[in-house]
């Protein structure tokens, strides 16, 4: 049986900070609980269950990652063969349908208008972040083995009070005392584009301009106080280039609002789009994929399907890393009931979890490439089969020159062929020596000769005779020497 038991050590700290960013307030509490080792055998069992759909869903990650990234990088291919770039100063029929590339100076007729806060920019888009003062809680474990499989586990948790966009749920935390935040207004962040917005002879529409960024920071003027009070009321007023629903500014409470803008300026602009009218709609390609892209800036079609490209490599490799991360979550899972049935020796129950944690790193290492591969083989086989080849290639040409030098030197060699000494050449390359003194013969110039290289003396003929090679005869034609 579980025991939970909770502490209240609350631990309370302020600072003031600059403008804007107010104080932070910090306190905690900590819970321990206690498991023991039947329980732990049980949750271990749950954890193969659910570790075996961490593997499945990893591996469905990764394969649908590689067939996403392969049908975009085809619509993309397919675009950049298609594209036609055209004056920005017309909207030629002939394009109509096609894919076409625009780069020129935009015009913006009307102010990128807030109408709800009655805040207006001269610009192409007007964005707004709306953030609340709110509490938040931060979780950290701490999980200790006891001798016979148990375990003790210390939850602290942190609640501190910082700015956010996004509504944070204070009735899921473990002390809601003192820690509540209130609803979230309705006026949220957002963007508004600018209503008939050009690009030469073309349109921009608002679906063009989410697509180049969101801009600077855009200073709310003074006139824009009495609109403000409007939705928050009368605390609310124009500070520091923002709005700001509280107090005072400077030292925050949980419950204050601040708004900020950023604008995107009128500017040059390059978009790939397929043009209907004067306008740009997504490009369908044969493989049932979208193509628009729009970027600020006179860019070439090439450079915007470039950047396209690039991206869609970035995304590829962080959801392989994602897909990865999973398997190898979903292993190590699989196999937590071992360590579990050696923690009741703590010491032994680390070092099987260390054992655990490396099979599930090379199960995860053996079962990804071979998911990716096979995606390849159904998205990419040309590029499969090349590969495939490639590495067939430099496996079979490194077994040959492994072969090659694992190959016995032809008998009958000997040692190392001497280099000639006087001029005369006998068979395969060995010198005749002669003369009275002791000289050396079949000595390698590398190496000092030993005594046993020099030829021996026959004292009755006078003639010199060198010694026999190791696995051949001599290296004296028949006859030689003899009176």
């Amino acid at each position: 049986m579980s025991d939970n038991n909770s502490s209240s050590n609350w631990d309370t700290s302020s600072s003031s900070g600059d403008e804007w960013s107010g104080g932070e307030s910090n306190d905690s509490v900590s819970d321990t609980s206690h498991k023991s080792w039947f329980e732990k055998i049980v949750d271990s069992l749950k954890a193969i269950l659910f570790g075996l759909l961490f593997v499945v869903a990893g591996c469905v990650l990764l394969f649908w990652n590689e067939g996403n990234s392969a049908k975009t990088a085809a619509a993309l291919h397919e675009g950049a063969g298609q594209v036609v770039s055209v004056s920005s100063q017309r909207a030629d029929p002939a394009n109509e349908g096609k894919l076409v590339h625009v780069a020129g100076e935009t015009k913006a007729t009307n102010p990128a208008r807030d109408s709800e806060l009655g805040i207006n920019g001269n610009g192409l888009k007007l964005s707004r972040k709306v953030e609340m003062y709110q509490w938040k809680e931060d979780q950290e474990k701490e999980t200790r083995k006891k001798l016979g499989g148990g375990e003790e586990t210390i939850t602290r948790y942190t609640y501190k009070r910082e700015w956010s966009d996004r509504p944070i749920e204070s009735s899921r935390f473990r002390e809601t005392n003192g820690h509540q935040n209130p609803q979230m207004p309705q006026t949220r962040t957002r963007s508004f584009a600018v209503e008939g917005a050009t690009l030469g002879g073309f349109r921009l529409d608002a679906q063009i301009i989410s697509l180049l960024g969101s801009g600077d920071i855009f200073e709310v003027p003074e006139s824009a106080q009495a609109g403000a009070k409007k939705v928050f009321g009368e605390r609310a007023r124009v500070v520091q280039g923002g709005i700001y629903a509280g107090n005072n500014p400077d030292s925050p409470i949980v419950g204050d609002i601040r708004i900020t803008y950023t604008l995107l300026p009128v500017q040059p602009v390059s978009v790939v789009g397929k043009q209907i009218q004067s306008g740009f709609t997504p490009f369908t390609t044969s493989n049932q994929r979208t193509v628009l892209l729009a970027e600020t800036g006179i860019k070439d079609a090439t450079i915007l399907f470039k950047h396209a490209e690039d991206a869609n490599k970035v995304l590829t490799w962080v959801l392989r890393l994602a897909g990865v991360i999973v398997l190898f979550i979903g292993f190590r899972m699989m196999l937590s009931l071992l360590e579990v049935l050696a923690d009741i020796i703590p010491i032994f129950g680390d070092i099987v979890g260390a054992g655990a944690s490396m099979v599930a790193l090379l199960a995860t290492a053996i079962i990804a490439p071979i998911v990716i591969a096979i995606a390849w083989f159904f998205y990419r086989p040309l590029y499969a089969a090349l590969i495939l080849a490639g590495g067939a290639a430099i496996f079979f040409g490194l077994r040959y020159l492994a072969s090659m030098r694992r190959r016995p030197a032809p008998a009958g060699l000997g040692n190392a062929q001497a280099a000639p000494l006087n001029g005369h050449q006998g068979m395969a390359g060995g010198s005749i020596p002669f003369g009275s003194g002791a000289q050396q013969f079949g000595a390698s110039p590398q190496r000092p000769a030993g005594p046993s290289q020099f030829a021996s003396r026959n004292p009755q003929q006078g003639v010199q005779t060198p010694p026999r090679q190791q696995g051949g005869g001599s290296f004296l034609p028949p006859g030689f020497g003899k009176k």
